[in-house]
């Protein structure tokens, strides 16, 4: 019997792994393919604020950008690199934004070197920037390190069953409490609520003349350059999913479409493509993160329909999968979110601290509930 099963190893999943082995608890953790082998081996882990004018999801990054840039150095001090970023406006528009975000922003703003701008394409060093101290997570090093002192088994979760107080899972193995980390892949439990979407990841290491000591970002993002390597990556391929798609994914048009954006910010050339790394990150479609106890759908609506249909419903008067979360739809922050959100739902199990209703899965079911009635 273990206090805590994670079901998924992605950064997600790892973080809440080490929040409670932190805590003395036994936890198991589970993956399909391996530690960090989808959307967050595939991420360049960069640590970044959200350069947005204002908003929740503004706000939340920003609080877990000073959480996480203390976490990573003082608990993976070898798998994190402080390297100051350098934020381009790709437009007319993100120059506006990037203009009132450092007027309000209580971050400490930062001037670029010379020699990195002087690094920037013409049409790149025209444009409005925004530079900070950040750093950048070693990703799948990170992961495999957060979960050293839990068990980890490759398994392909397909069976979850609640009994006599305990979760059992594929029949094997059980648990007093289970944390779904399954990312925007089909999930264990089937509820139509849970607005997950999935975006493609494609980062790729280079070799190159081109020698980069920042985290620069615009149309791809940019990673400092360690040993001769720099790595190019991003989110972006919102057509594209594993499990949907019959085509496999291009990777050589993948390749092309980074290095021709990557061009247009940096002068690179002479450019060898040393490996590349690809995996499905998962966003919500209000594109805040979901952390917290998932709703029993049909028993909720069943029960409790006059407490649904009130302008806001009170999510404490939801029904409630026993010893059952989520952590799941950071998108493109997934290190940056993960840490913080992990603690924030270790102290919900532990301390039953109150999570806020803006990240807890209940929103999706509230809004669904509502068409359904």
């Amino acid at each position: 019997m273990y206090d805590v099963a994670v079901i998924g190893a992605g950064i997600n999943g790892c973080s809440v792994a080490y929040e409670f082995t932190q805590t003395g608890k036994n936890v198991i953790v589970f993956d399909k393919e391996g530690v960090a082998s989808g959307g967050s081996g595939a991420a360049g882990a960069f640590i970044s604020p959200k350069f947005s004018r204002a908003g929740e999801l503004k706000e939340i990054i920003e609080d877990a950008f000073v959480y996480s840039m203390e976490y990573y150095e003082k608990n993976f001090q070898n798998f994190f690199t402080k390297a100051q970023l350098l934020h381009i406006a790709k437009d007319e528009v993100e120059e506006e934004t990037l203009k009132i975000f450092k007027e309000k922003t209580s971050l400490p703003l930062k001037i670029p070197e010379q020699k990195v701008l002087d690094s920037l394409t013409q049409s790149a060093r025209v444009r409005e920037y925004v530079s900070l101290d950040a750093g950048v997570v070693a990703a799948k090093g990170v992961c495999q390190k957060m979960i050293a002192a839990a068990k980890f088994v490759t398994l392909h979760v397909e069976d979850l069953v609640w009994e006599d107080g305990y979760w059992l899972i594929n029949e094997t193995y059980a648990a007093r409490e289970v944390v779904l980390a399954t990312g925007a892949y089909k999930t264990i439990i089937n509820e139509p609520y849970i607005g997950l979407r999935g975006v493609w990841g494609h980062r790729i290491d280079v070799k190159s003349t081109f020698e980069n000591p920042y985290s620069i970002h615009q149309f791809v993002s940019i990673s400092p350059t360690n040993q001769g390597i720099t790595a190019i990556g991003a989110t972006h391929n919102v057509h594209y999913h594993p499990e949907i798609n019959k085509e496999p994914y291009d990777v050589k048009q993948g390749r092309e479409e980074l290095l021709e954006k990557a061009s247009r910010t940096v002068k690179i050339d002479d450019v060898e493509i040393v490996k590349d790394y690809m995996g499905l990150r998962s966003g919500s479609h209000d594109y805040m993160p979901l952390v917290g106890p998932l709703v029993l759908s049909r028993e909720t609506l069943e029960c409790c329909e006059k407490k649904i249909r009130v302008k806001r419903p009170d999510f404490e008067n939801f029904l409630y999968y026993p010893h059952l979360t989520m952590i799941n739809g950071s998108g493109g922050y997934g290190f940056v979110l993960a840490p913080y959100l992990a603690k924030i739902l270790k102290d919900y199990i532990v301390s039953d601290k109150h999570i806020s209703q803006r990240i807890v899965p209940a929103r999706f079911f509230a809004r669904w509930a509502k068409k359904k009635i």
